[in-house]
């Protein structure tokens, strides 16, 4: 292999990309799931709310802990062990008996461990970005990063159903343990945390690094990390991570009731089910990428505020009108579609919100970007367990609207944003 025309940085990027996709296999697999489970524990909908809150919460609080153990102990170790930890607790829950005096209070303790196992991969992945991308690049890098959670989340519903036909959910929870155990390995042996440390880089790669990029290794003192004072205070991070909370709250009817939605809602069997649930993922999968493209563009050629902020702001607007165009179609299909519509918009903006925190934080990309990705789960948890309950008082739609609500609410908060120029 010539180390003159491998990018070992988009190689990283790449494995991300392929550990984030495994991530949410692992955290969607219950939705798909979730029936059964249901059935065989006797639990009702909301109480099968409370299980899918559980990862979420694991997952937000633990947000900003694993964005400071990634700055503090590099991203290659920390995401590694992270993995091996998520893996494991996927397959715990397989064990957990139906017969227990109190089986809810299991599976949810299941799941906030899982989800604070999953927390590192995303700030973690964010000092890659910091110290391997550079600025004019971090917006496609990122959308292809996230572009993996629409990839593992649309190969979720088919895969998981298959398992679920043919030999049981449990198998499918050992399939992603596997899957996530051998990312880990390849990640481990192939990433460091710094270009200067990577044997594989050449100096080409290297130099072209070091010219769009703080220069993080050998005079990392030119840049000090910020401290907590200074990241929670910071008024950029504080309405940036507002806008991600709405984002988050968006996200994570998806994740969490999308299937079942199309399922006992809309009326589609469990294979239709299967299939259809995948186009917002697809969407994720497709827009989460272009729109990190775009926002590169655009902020080569107009500057930060339009790259990323107006951009973002137009994108998660948009999300939020295919939201309530999307509970007025009277077909279930088509529904799919126009939700599907509002999924890939809202994901057309994912780039940005991660862009803007490495710049933010710079060589504390991994804190700030925890921060602000809390915010995203917490909305997310909020979601899992209120979906069911606006639902049940004032039907789904009701559910919908709420979430397109608060994705003009996150629009809005994007206009505060003022970004740094560039140095």
């Amino acid at each position: 292999m010539s180390r003159t025309h491998f990018s070992v940085r988009w190689f990283l990027i790449f494995w991300v990309f392929v550990v984030g996709a495994i991530a949410y296999l692992d955290r969607v697999n219950i939705s798909i799931a979730g029936g059964d489970i249901a059935r065989e524990f006797h639990l009702s909908n909301v109480q099968l709310g409370w299980v899918f809150s559980a990862f979420i919460a694991g997952y937000a609080l633990f947000q900003a802990p694993a964005g400071w153990l990634a700055d503090r102990y590099g991203a290659r170790l920390v995401l590694t062990l992270g993995i091996i930890w998520w893996s494991v607790f996927t397959s715990v829950i397989t064990v957990i008996s139906p017969h227990l005096a109190v089986p809810v209070v299991a599976l949810i303790a299941v799941r906030f461990v899982l989800g604070m196992g999953e927390a590192v991969v995303y700030p973690a992945s964010n000092c890659i970005v910091a110290a391997w991308i550079p600025s004019a690049e971090r917006g496609f890098a990122n959308g292809l990063i996230f572009s993996g959670v629409g990839f593992g989340a649309g190969v979720a519903p088919p895969l998981v159903t298959y398992f679920l036909l043919h030999y049981g959910w449990r198998t499918s929870f050992w399939a992603s343990s596997v899957l996530g155990l051998a990312a880990g390995l390849v990640w481990y042996v192939s990433a460091r945390d710094l270009p200067a440390a990577h044997p594989w880089v050449s100096d080409e790669e290297r130099a072209l690094i070091a010219a769009g990029t703080p220069r993080v290794d050998s005079a990392s003192q030119i840049i000090p990390k910020l401290g907590w004072g200074e990241i929670l205070t910071n008024g950029n991070l504080f309405a940036v991570t507002f806008s991600y909370f709405c984002y988050g709250y968006a996200a994570y009817i998806f994740f969490s009731w999308f299937f079942i939605y199309l399922h006992t809602v809309r009326g589609l069997d469990l294979k239709q089910s299967g299939y259809y649930s995948m186009l917002p993922f697809l969407g994720m999968a497709v827009c989460s990428p272009v729109g990190g493209w775009v926002s590169d563009r655009i902020t080569a050629t107009s500057g930060k505020r339009a790259g990323r902020c107006y951009l973002s702001a137009i994108a998660i607007a948009v999300s939020a009108g295919f939201l309530v165009f999307g509970t007025q179609v009277a077909t279930a299909k088509l529904a799919c579609v126009v939700l599907a519509g509002g999924a890939g918009a809202l994901y057309f903006s994912q780039s940005c919100y991660w862009s803007m925190s490495a710049d933010i934080g710079k060589r504390s990309a991994g804190s700030v970007s925890g921060v602000m990705n809390m915010g995203g789960q917490i909305g997310g948890a909020i979601t899992a367990s209120l979906t069911p309950v606006i639902a049940n008082h004032f039907g789904w739609t009701a559910s919908f609207l709420v979430a397109a609500g608060l994705c003009a609410a996150g629009a809005l908060a994007w206009l505060f944003v003022q970004p740094a120029p560039e140095a």
